[in-house]
């Protein structure tokens, strides 16, 4: 219908608004309440335009991997008062959209003959306070035709990666040197904090067991094959998957550790969690 509103305002002098309508067969009336919205339909068009070169800005500043949630997020935070389904509409019209990551492969491999911790967290993915509930989880990340496998450390209660590191092997140490940083973190003083992970070896190994021991930290576990036991940490990976390897892969170590440190730290500062109401974890 708008297309012939148009044309009967761009021929309206020649052939005048009757006859046009008329051979249209529309109503005079519909053309003159299209011509009376006009304004309102600039001021809209106006306004449209000026979020969308907004919502392009924090798309392209956070990589093209916030979707309409944390747009809507990162716009409320600019003191921006907008419904989130104009945000829908408009990324939608302009093909702008959140990356998504295709199933993941397994990589945990469990020590049967190792005795297993309880599951002291029960799928309950949240805490009080800081330093209460903590989890924890490796990955692997292709680097051309090897693997560098990174494991992490997250405060349950703020969303925080405490503790981290990178290796080209699954030893225990690789989340026993990532368990040591997160406690350094914390200043040492982390007695009673329960940490939760899957039952991979490196896990359940001895070593890891007398770590944990040491620093007062209680040891729980996931059931063998169930990653919604673990879904906060497996979560945090597809996250770094998502946002810094969408359609690509890593050319060398160096290149991978450097992509992989700037998003944990990005991260930490500014990525908004739908579990903190799309807060940041900034300074906790």
């Amino acid at each position: 219908m708008r297309c012939r509103w148009d044309f009967i305002s761009h021929n309206r002098a020649d052939f005048g608004v009757q006859r046009i309508c008329r051979v249209l067969e529309v109503s005079r009336s519909g053309f003159y309440r299209w011509v009376a919205g006009a304004e309102t339909r600039a001021v809209r068009q106006a306004s449209d335009e000026a979020l969308v070169a907004e919502i392009r800005e924090i798309h392209t500043g956070h990589k093209g991997t916030y979707g309409v949630r944390r747009v809507h997020a990162e716009l409320r935070g600019f003191g921006h008062t907008v419904n989130r389904k104009r945000i829908e509409r408009l990324m939608r019209k302009h093909g702008l959209q959140g990356l998504h990551l295709q199933r993941r492969k397994r990589t945990t491999v469990p020590d049967r003959l190792a005795p297993p911790a309880p599951d002291l967290v029960q799928r309950r993915f949240s805490a009080r306070h800081l330093d209460e509930k903590w989890c924890g989880d490796i990955t692997y990340v292709q680097v051309g035709g090897a693997w560098l496998y990174p494991a992490c450390v997250l405060d349950i209660c703020s969303r925080r990666v405490l503790g981290w590191s990178m290796a080209s092997h699954m030893r225990t140490s690789l989340v026993t040197d990532a368990l040591k940083m997160a406690v350094a973190t914390r200043g040492g003083g982390v007695d009673g904090v329960i940490f939760h992970a899957d039952r991979g070896a490196q896990y359940t190994s001895a070593a890891f067991a007398q770590v944990c021991e040491g620093f007062g930290i209680c040891r729980s576990m996931a059931r063998v094959g169930s990653s919604y036991d673990n879904a906060l940490a497996e979560s945090f990976w597809q996250g770094l998957k998502r946002e810094t390897m969408h359609q690509r892969l890593f050319s060398t170590v160096r290149q991978a550790r450097l992509e992989i440190f700037q998003w944990l730290t990005y991260y930490n500062a500014r990525r908004r969690h739908s579990a903190l109401n799309y807060l940041s974890s900034h300074g906790v």
